[in-house]
């Protein structure tokens, strides 16, 4: 249990996810911070209790759920959920991936020659997550949901003019595979994400936050490849055979 006589040096070394609550109560948690929580608490002009309390809780969120719920909810509702949960945390972290690559590079940079390659894995996953994500938002997730809501509507399939959900799924998942092969490379990179013996903090927290980031993005795919994909590809199949049909 954290107490506010613990460094807090010690403390994001022994619990990485609490740097994320170091990092929201503005708290110097690496080079410097050789203070107790309740020292650097009354600098930072925070309660003690409420960092105390966020500690507590740091690491001991709830996963989304990933579960049979999906499998059943509407389409629209899954569509919207991987946007707020799993698109927004990827652009949410990018950047603070980043900003910590960075300051390991620039402090560690010409002991642990593999963070530079980290960085350059990081960097290109990123930016075709963001294009990715920006095809999905744009094209396939807003024609998913429009079609949904006009086949309940008794009404024929809208036309997509990217082709096929079939297709453009095939592609979407194709892109799946190239961000994974890129987090294997990264992984290995960091051998499981295990910062060097004797590292400090901000190295730590990279390889944390590195780990979280791999985390939530399998779920991410899971999500789209074996439940979204395959159902919206399922819906397109039986309203084109049901059109047939009706000819």
């Amino acid at each position: 249990m954290t107490t506010r006589e613990q460094k807090v040096t010690r403390i994001a070394i022994e619990n990485p996810a609490a740097i994320r609550v170091f990092e929201r109560l503005g708290i110097d948690y690496c080079c410097g911070a050789n203070r107790t929580l309740g020292d650097a608490c009354m600098e930072a002009k925070v309660s003690v209790e409420s960092a105390m309390r966020l500690l507590a809780e740091a690491g001991q969120t709830s996963a989304p759920p990933i579960g049979s719920i999906w499998n059943d909810a509407p389409l629209h509702a899954l569509t919207a959920h991987i946007v707020a949960q799993h698109h927004l945390f990827i652009r949410q972290e990018i950047p603070r991936i980043e900003a910590l690559l960075d300051k390991v590079l620039n402090r560690h940079g010409e002991s642990y020659y593999d963070v530079q390659r980290v960085e350059d894995l990081f960097l290109a996953m990123a930016r075709e997550l963001g294009i990715h994500m920006s095809q999905e938002e744009q094209m396939l997730f807003p024609y998913i949901d429009e079609a949904e809501a006009t086949l309940a509507a008794g009404e024929p399939l809208p036309p997509a003019f990217f082709g096929s959900v079939a297709d453009l799924t095939s592609k979407m998942m194709r892109d799946h595979d190239d961000a994974g092969a890129l987090l294997a490379r990264i992984r290995k990179l960091t051998g499981n994400f295990i910062a060097p013996a004797g590292s400090c903090p901000t190295f730590r927290g990279l390889y944390h936050a590195l780990a979280e980031f791999e985390r939530d993005l399998r779920r991410h795919l899971h999500l789209e490849n074996n439940v979204l994909f395959p159902r919206a590809v399922r819906m397109e199949a039986a309203a084109l055979e049901a059109s047939l049909a009706a000819r």
